[in-house]
């Protein structure tokens, strides 16, 4: 009954937003239009202007049948798409005459929606801007229009010419486990290690870390140097310029977003994982433990215990979470437990936080603060290559990209779709990708990544534009194929950290339930049988049945790694290399 009552307060909001878009505004004449919106907003294009007005005046002829239509998108509450709802959406209806209802909402509200609508398959929204952590929902359940197989059938002639598919760089991670695409990306940020790079410069400090530690201070390799350095800046260093300082920044309120915060690789960067997929012939065919501990056969979700073969109650996955929660308390400030996904970057902003072990970079308008630039308007913050936990070995994910792609349900009227297809191709179009990098920098095309406007000032965005053009952005993935439903499986995730950041139970006791919990939720979701490659659980055994076999669960290792750290340079070569 929950579901139905929130699909009506869903609709009575969609046609309260109708009410109000289909008042008649005034638009100055269409050539003028685009040569304004040329000469200020998209004043930055990798197309010349010519070009830019060419693909405008396309995007207006093909919105003709459309004109006079209200969609509706939704999308998680980041700057990029704050610029989308504010400034694209009118600038398309200026072209086209579709007016655009772009809601902007938290995350976990488009998951619940996107869930709606997917259960009930009543049309609430147009286009959702959806996370390809999804992709391992969208390819089993069948319920989301397969982007590949429309451009060249139903929208072959509201395809824009100049998309150019093969110019988007996040777009192996929107394809399915048969390699169709589902989801057109519309922006991407990475989850990097943040640090103050004046700081960790600065000689007196490095001489003081030297002392006490015997080696550089630097960018932290592995996570024994990271917490080094977290007790150097809080317990050690304590203040700089008469300011209270903390060696960590990270956040435990107890609401979605912690869940993203575990499980958005944190086990993996600890050494959850196995060392990497062995794949038969076929695309789908994986074996292996891979993202949130899940075991894969044969692209079959097999279990994420350890009694199953998966490794959410591992030793490396209780040292992960272990690790979480002491340095939450340790050496973050005291609020740092209050603070959320996005709440916890306005402590960043402050000035006073060393490090960030993982910090998304969709974030970088907020630390582009007087607080965090030199007297030259330079950030003096950079990224850099994420540290490591003592399981991980070569061949193991890298680390945790967040893609948000254009994502379009069967459920949706045609013509709806249709419209919000046009808008979806304007906001990812050359004409405006890269005006709308310069205000979230959410990179998405590798021709914007390559020109020479942003080339030449990557010095500005503090190791953001050398990330991703190297071939690292390949290595850092969203969550993947090996979870079947992500809005089913994802609640598990703070539901069961919240008790251990609340003191509650310790670390083995919230992995173990976690674990037993999530075997509980993929056995359900296997019981469905019109879904494709869906979970077939193994048989329980005893853990040291699978603790004792080749790779992942990992047996647990006593011994901390040797820190390492290194400079900047050096850890840019990482990347590059």
């Amino acid at each position: 009954m929950w579901q139905i009552a929130k699909l009506y307060a869903f609709m009575l909001i969609a046609a309260f937003s109708l009410m109000l878009g289909v008042s008649a505004e005034s638009k100055p004449p269409l050539p003028q239009t685009i040569d304004i919106l040329i000469d200020t907003e998209f004043v930055h294009s990798t197309l010349s202007p010519n070009e830019q007005r060419a693909e405008l005046n396309w995007f207006h002829n093909a919105g003709s049948p459309y004109a006079g239509m209200t969609i509706h998108v939704v999308s998680e509450d980041i700057p990029t798409h704050r610029y989308e709802s504010d400034v694209l959406a009118k600038a398309f209806y200026d072209l086209t005459g579709i007016h655009v209802i772009h809601e902007i909402t938290k995350e976990d509200d488009v998951v619940r929606k996107l869930q709606v609508q997917m259960e009930l398959g009543t049309h609430i929204y147009d286009a959702y801007v959806n996370d390809t952590d999804f992709i391992g929902t969208h390819s089993r359940y069948k319920k989301t229009l397969p982007i590949s197989t429309m451009i060249n059938t139903q929208w072959r002639d509201i395809t824009l010419p100049s998309l150019d598919l093969a110019d988007f760089i996040g777009l192996d991670f929107a394809k399915g486990v048969d390699g169709t695409l589902y989801q057109l990306p519309t922006q991407q940020f990475a989850n990097l290690y943040w640090y103050r790079h004046d700081w960790f410069t600065d000689p007196s400090l490095k001489r003081r870390f030297k002392q006490y530690f015997g080696y550089e201070l630097g960018v932290p390799q592995n996570w024994a140097a990271y917490e080094d350095i977290a007790h150097f800046f809080t317990n050690i260093v304590e203040k700089i310029d008469g300011q209270r300082v903390w060696g960590h920044m990270d956040y435990g309120f107890f609401e979605p977003s912690l869940g993203w915060r575990i499980s958005d690789s944190w086990l993996s960067l600890a050494g959850a994982n196995d060392r990497q997929y062995q794949a038969d012939n076929d695309y789908a065919e994986y074996h292996g433990v891979s993202d949130w501990g899940i075991r894969v056969k044969g692209c079959h979700p097999v279990g994420a215990s350890v009694s199953r073969g998966g490794s959410l109650d591992s030793p490396a996955a209780v040292y992960a979470v272990n690790s979480y929660i002491n340095w939450l308390y340790e050496y973050a400030p005291p609020n740092a437990v209050n603070q959320t996904f996005s709440s916890s970057t306005e402590s960043l902003s402050t000035g006073n936080i060393a490090q960030q072990i993982f910090w998304y970079t969709a974030f970088i308008p907020k630390v582009l603060t007087e607080a965090l630039l030199d007297d030259d308007g330079l950030p003096v913050w950079r990224v850099a290559p994420t540290p490591r936990g003592k399981y991980w070995q070569v061949g193991m994910k890298s680390g945790y990209q967040d893609i948000s792609g254009w994502t379009f349900m069967t459920s949706t009227p045609p013509k709806n779709s249709e419209a919000a297809w046009l808008y979806a191709q304007f906001v990812v179009s050359k004409t405006v990708s890269m005006a709308k990098f310069l205000h979230g920098f959410t990179p998405i095309r590798q021709s914007d990544l390559q020109s020479d406007y942003l080339l030449k000032n990557a010095h500005r965005w503090g190791g953001l534009l050398e990330f991703y053009n190297s071939d690292a952005r390949n290595h850092w993935s969203p969550t993947g194929l090996s979870v079947p439903d992500y809005a089913a499986l994802s609640s598990a995730w703070w539901q069961h950290i919240g008790p251990l950041v609340g003191g509650r139970v310790d670390a083995s006791e919230a992995m173990s339930q976690l674990a037993a919990d999530m075997d509980e939720r993929l056995e359900t979701i296997g019981q469905n049988t019109n879904i494709t490659c869906q979970p077939i659980l193994n048989r329980k055994t005893p853990n040291e049945h699978w603790l004792n076999q080749t790779g992942a669960p990992w047996p647990e290792q006593k011994q901390q790694p040797q820190p390492v750290t290194l400079t900047y340079q050096e850890a840019l070569s990482i990347w590059r290399d």
